[in-house]
């Protein structure tokens, strides 16, 4: 009814007879070498913004007054990118250019300003643990017409031997590796929800309340019927306590996409050839392996982690069940490594947890004759059939 839709099944349907790249089941579409034309390279090109996110970020913004929100959008759009990238094992040498269309008369300099800026700081942070980026400018479009307050994304290249690239060969007997999406890493300066940058049509409408509607009607679809438009009881500015502290829900909301970037470099320097396929859990949530499955196998996850906060008040608040939360939210991890060994998965999880973000086998591979994704959580087993 908000006109969404977690699966994509009608740009799948799109996309279905497009050619698939040299390697076909691989994270991203990896083409041949088109920049010097070298059999043994491959290119990447890879776009994505922070979606609907920016509306939540523009209604903080504004009544707050809280520019910093503008900078988690920018690390939202580029780690959407480039953590996609990262499944595949390309974590350097990449380029990256910004397109941004505002409403000018609603989204001024300031913000502009802060979002251009803040990119070349965080390329800047990234580039302490090893991922080298080069920003390529880009594209600020103002298109008051077409774009309700702000959209922000990245477009990102890179060129990469064939010889390193992961692809996606998931096996019967693989281990899954979760990396939590929530708490405080190394990298990061403030607790981080989890949210990342997918379901936020869906949280933010259930979450907060009716009057940011008739404060904000630029904020959301005016297509949509009323009655699903900001349905929560939240208040932005409202708090829940998490450990010790009382953290602010809109903040909640808008915590960053984390970047595991820092955590692969490590990980696909040393075990490259080890690992079967890395998954980023963004859209379609925990069944996002589910593209790139094969027909005989059977996705157990029974280890996940504790459900963070931020994802049972969305479902408190939303009335959503189980099935459709794991279908939409990470709900606890949004990376996810598979790898036949033992050995190596347990020193997987020790690189994780250097950078104090915790990690753990979630679950394993099994043999099927009908490919399902099995997910057991709150003493419940959801089952998904494909």
């Amino acid at each position: 009814m908000r006109g969404v839709s977690a699966s994509k099944d009608e740009v799948h349907a799109a996309i279905k007879n497009l050619d698939k790249g040299v390697f076909p089941n691989a994270f991203c579409k990896i083409i041949p070498d088109i920049v010097v034309g070298d059999e043994y390279y491959c290119n990447i090109m890879h776009a994505d913004t922070a979606g609907t996110k920016t509306s939540l970020a523009y209604i903080y913004w504004k009544e707050t007054g809280d520019l910093s929100v503008w900078k988690g959008i920018v690390e939202d759009a580029i780690a959407m990118n480039l953590d996609d990238m990262g499944c595949v094992g390309c974590l350097e040498n990449i380029v990256v250019s910004s397109t941004i269309g505002r409403n000018k008369s609603i989204i001024p300099g300031e913000v502009i300003s802060t979002i251009i800026n803040y990119a070349q700081e965080y390329i800047d942070k990234l580039g302490k643990h090893g991922i080298s980026i080069t920003l390529a400018g880009g594209e600020t479009a103002d298109v008051g017409d077409i774009v309700r307050t702000i959209d922000v994304g990245y477009t990102a290249f890179a060129r990469m031997k064939r010889s390193e690239v992961i692809d996606i060969n998931i096996q019967p007997g693989d281990f899954i590796v979760g990396f939590s999406s929530s708490g405080q890493a190394t990298y990061e300066d403030h607790y981080n929800g989890g949210m990342g940058s997918n379901g936020l049509t869906s949280s933010r409408h259930d979450v907060f309340n009716k009057a940011y509607a008739s404060r904000y009607p630029e904020s959301f679809n005016n297509f949509i019927p009323l009655d699903v438009v900001y349905s929560g009881s939240k208040e932005l500015t409202d708090t829940i306590r998490i450990g010790e502290e009382l953290v602010n829900i809109g903040k909640l909301v808008l915590s960053p996409t984390r970047t595991y970037l820092p955590v692969l470099k490590p990980i696909v320097d040393k075990y490259r050839t080890q690992v079967n396929g890395i998954i980023h859990c963004s859209g379609g949530g925990q069944t996002k392996v589910s593209k790139f499955m094969d027909k005989n196998i059977r996705i157990v996850k029974d280890n996940m982690f504790e459900i963070p906060p931020l994802f049972n008040l969305i479902k408190e608040e939303s009335g959503l069940s189980l099935h459709e939360m794991y279908q939409v939210f990470n709900m606890g991890h949004r990376l996810e490594c598979y790898v036949p060994n033992i050995n190596v998965a347990e020193e997987i999880i020790k690189i994780s947890q250097s950078f104090n973000i915790d990690a753990k086998i979630i679950g394993r591979v099994e043999s099927s004759d009908i490919p399902q994704i099995l997910i057991k959580s709150g003493g419940e087993e959801i089952l998904f059939d494909y």
